[in-house]
């Protein structure tokens, strides 16, 4: 929690994030991911993040997106997406999988922190749906609180189609869409969504580019 006598820094992040400060659109939070992401394919990165940005923040929070993406250590969202201190809510899961604290979280900072964009970003040889695929050929349910990662992955494995080769790569994608459209129709961001204050949408991080392709465009 900020200091009550903290300073307002500058707004974190690029236009967004200044246009945030006087209510932010889901288009202009989702163009400033995008571009955020094209600094950091091109070596051009803005945001350095040292203790002058993080103080810059410490006031009240104003995030303008928040990226629901996977564990994978190789796919850090604020690097990824050239964002500094304050301009984005990060929650990460294997294979970005909801639960309760999952859906707490994003409800959390769509009523009460305004933000207008959700995304689920989903990446290339994600190993969490790699494991749903193994244990559906395999039969052999894994044991633990993994078991329930595969079991919310499971049904987009075999909408992709089990014996098809390339099934794990379609399965990424469809368990991203499963996940934008359960989170479309959360019960407390249905509402805010069909306004159109809000948006829930789909990207694929390309391991090897770095880039995010969007997969379902609002």
């Amino acid at each position: 929690m900020g200091s009550t006598q903290a300073t307002p820094g500058p707004p974190a992040g690029g236009p967004a994030a200044q246009e945030r400060q006087a209510g932010g659109t889901p288009r202009v939070a989702l163009a400033e991911l995008l571009a955020g992401n094209r600094r950091f394919v091109s070596g051009q990165p803005m945001h350095g993040h040292d203790v002058t940005a993080a103080a810059a923040a410490s006031g009240d929070q104003q995030p303008y997106a928040v990226v629901l993406g996977c564990i994978d250590s190789r796919v850090p969202l604020e690097a990824i997406f050239d964002q500094t201190f304050g301009a984005m809510c990060v929650i990460r899961t294997g294979g970005h999988v909801l639960d309760r604290a999952v859906r707490g979280s994003i409800e959390f900072a769509v009523g009460q922190l305004g933000v207008p964009l959700v995304m689920v970003l989903g990446h290339e040889r994600c190993g969490a749906v790699g494991a749903a695929v193994q244990a559906l050929r395999s039969g052999q349910r894994p044991g633990g609180s993994l078991a329930h990662l595969v079991d919310e992955i499971a049904p987009a494995v075999v909408e992709a189609g089990l014996d098809d080769p390339a099934v794990q790569p379609l399965a990424i994608r469809r368990h991203v869409g499963r996940t934008v459209r359960a989170l479309r129709h959360d019960d407390l961001l249905a509402g805010p969504v069909a306004a159109g204050r809000v948006a829930v949408v789909g990207g694929l991080y390309d391991l090897a580019t770095g880039e995010v392709a969007l997969l379902d465009p609002p």
